[in-house]
């Protein structure tokens, strides 16, 4: 049998689709997640158990900002390739440690765990986030990102430049991943399709930033994650034509690369809101509030590269991809 694929985050939402997708595919998986209580732990050990009954998945409960536990993860495995989807999200601000826990220190030590096991590829978890105070549309990997409104995305635009110093110093290949607002079954509770249907179905008020009049890449989980799987297996070898006087974001002389992926289609929320609506057969009672500090009123993804470079062609529209939640989201909540 081949050498297990690595997955952080398994409980998590992207993390256990992923899971899913490889083990049907036949590849043996080790699933890792530390089941922070961020928001419900018992939607994180329901994805856990669906996924436990696979004779090639191996679950195991871990934190990686244990150094010496990640260390001794990575010697009783051979870890060829690694999908890092573990961290701490979420774009407001409430308290610090987790996500320099999380996002820092476990990612540090991830990358010295990869370093020292000569893992092949690792393809790990950025976030649209870090084009913060960016008012240039579409947001282009190609673009600077220093200008983070969130701590959260400080932590994601972090990850890039440790994990690209990595690629530098010790040839590590990565791919770092910008994800742009993922929905779908199973998804977390925090984010706008599950927090709006779970509120319209028991006629309760739904907070609405901008009066709804804020635009979203809603991409729906199935095509992140076939997108995922393509870049797993093509870890990158560097940009012989990088410039280092004047430096591509997205490219490097070093077997780094960073993709943007979504649905590169942007919908306002008030279009999101009657889906749901609609798929539900209730009205939502609406309250309408300011912007969020950390948030931005407009994402949207250029998705040229990855295109390109794997043919990532996100098929899923919003209808039908709110169709499918909202009918998960019946089965797992008895509505």
């Amino acid at each position: 049998m081949s050498s297990p694929i690595l997955v952080t985050g398994a409980a998590g939402f992207i993390g256990y689709h992923v899971v899913e997708r490889l083990l049907a595919e036949g590849h043996p998986v080790v699933g890792v997640d530390s089941f922070t209580p961020y928001y419900d732990v018992a939607l994180k050990e329901a994805r856990f158990a669906r996924l436990t009954p696979h004779n090639t998945f191996l679950g195991e409960r871990l934190d990686l900002a244990d150094a010496q536990a990640t260390r001794d993860l990575f010697q009783h495995h051979r870890f060829e390739r690694v999908i890092h989807l573990a961290a701490q999200p979420g774009v407001r601000f409430v308290d610090p440690q987790p996500y320099a826990a999380s996002n820092l220190i476990g990612f540090m030590n991830l990358l010295e765990a990869c370093r020292h096991a000569g893992v092949q590829h690792l393809v790990y978890a950025s976030s649209s986030s870090v084009y913060g105070a960016n008012r240039k549309l579409p947001f282009s990997e190609h673009d600077t990102t220093d200008h983070p409104i969130s701590l959260y995305a400080a932590t994601k635009k972090a990850n890039e430049m440790m994990a690209h110093s990595y690629a530098h110093l010790f040839g590590l290949s990565s791919t770092g991943l910008r994800f742009f607002t993922v929905y779908g079954p199973w998804g977390r509770p925090d984010m706008a399709v599950y927090k709006f249907t779970h509120a319209i179905a028991q006629e309760r008020e739904i907070q609405v930033a901008n009066a709804g009049r804020v635009w979203r890449d809603f991409t729906y989980v199935d095509d992140i994650v076939e997108g995922i799987v393509r870049l797993v297996d093509r870890a990158p070898s560097g940009n012989p034509a990088w410039n280092a006087e004047a430096p591509d974001p997205a490219t490097s002389a070093a077997p780094h690369r960073v993709y943007n992926i979504g649905n590169d289609s942007p919908e306002e929320v008030n279009r999101l809101i009657a889906l749901i609506e609609a798929a539900l057969g209730r009205r939502a009672v609406r309250a309408d509030v300011p912007l969020p500090p950390g948030d931005v009123l407009e994402t949207r993804a250029n998705v040229t590269d990855l295109r390109r470079d794997v043919g990532f062609a996100p098929s899923t529209s919003l209808e039908e991809g709110v169709r499918r939640f909202v009918e998960w989201y019946r089965g797992y909540h008895g509505v």
